[in-house]
């Protein structure tokens, strides 16, 4: 299932100097304006986008090194089927102006338009959805680094969409679209206004919703999870709001322990869909 979220413009990530006063390229060439969409950037974000037939691709600044690493995606995009745009050659710093400071691009950046948009109707509604689909819910999580990472937790152990907050939860940028490396375009990323009443939308479509918190009875091994599922975790250091852990079907713990019991809520969303997967073999 293909992802139905696309990145707009990546906010402010640090300061720089607006458009008008960065430097010209060195060469005089005035530097690519930055689009109404947004930039993908990286090897595997630019890869999974130009070959995912639902994102509409509309420019792709590459360096010579960036060309190389990206012409295999470009070749698979075009055996599929998909229109991508002719690379346009830059220089790296020309990249480096339209991007957040630091960040790692590789040598590529794609302007990319916005995917349409996912529901938890759309969700349930899929006629392929099975009888052990999981669900990842995240209660006002709100580092697009972290979001990214459970992203691409969600695809590698076949979660079938992450829901978050319309509120406090960041934007898709290409911050987001690099730590999910990819994911982005595999798993949709699904927005509400209202999670207690999400929560309700998956449990009447058969989901049965476990909160994650380190006050819970049981462990999640200890939970029968061989049906639908959606784990639902909480922003780091305030956890779990009130009112979802109400609509939640159960709270349960994973066994930590130590010095340090808490785990970062990428870490925590991994070795559940981990222990999830596991339980099912």
């Amino acid at each position: 299932m293909s992802s139905r979220r696309a990145s707009p413009p990546p906010s402010s990530h640090g300061s720089r100097p607006p458009a008008d006063r960065r430097p010209a390229p060195s060469d005089g060439r005035r530097p690519p304006s930055a689009p109404a969409g947004g930039w993908l950037y990286g090897l595997h974000p630019v890869a999974a986008a130009l070959t995912n037939p639902d994102r509409r691709c509309r420019r792709l600044l590459v360096t010579e090194a960036g060309l190389a690493a990206i012409t295999p995606a470009l070749d698979a995009a075009r055996a599929q089927g998909c229109r991508v745009p002719e690379p346009s050659r830059v220089e790296r710093p020309d990249i480096d102006r339209l991007l957040p400071p630091g960040a790692v691009h590789q040598g590529m950046a794609l302007d990319a338009a916005p995917l349409p948009e996912q529901d938890i109707a759309d969700i349930v509604a899929d006629p392929a959805l099975g009888a052990s689909a999981v669900v990842v819910v995240l209660d006002q999580v709100t580092d697009p680094h972290n979001v990214g990472a459970i992203l691409r937790s969600a695809s590698a152990f076949g979660a079938v969409a992450v829901v978050v907050t319309e509120r406090h939860a960041p934007e898709v940028t290409g911050v987001l679209a690099k730590s999910a490396s990819g994911a982005l375009e595999a798993v949709p990323l699904v927005r509400v206004t209202n999670l207690a009443r999400a929560l309700g939308e998956l449990q009447q479509a058969g989901f049965w919703c476990v909160g994650l918190d380190e006050g819970g009875e049981r462990t999640l091994a200890q939970v029968d999870l061989t049906g639908r599922a959606a784990l639902v975790l909480g922003a780091e250091g305030a956890g779990l709001r009130r009112l979802t852990r109400e609509r939640c079907d159960e709270v349960v713990r994973l066994p930590t322990g130590g010095p340090v019991a808490s785990l970062n809520v990428s870490n925590a969303a991994a070795v559940a869909l981990y222990e999830v997967a596991r339980l099912r073999q």
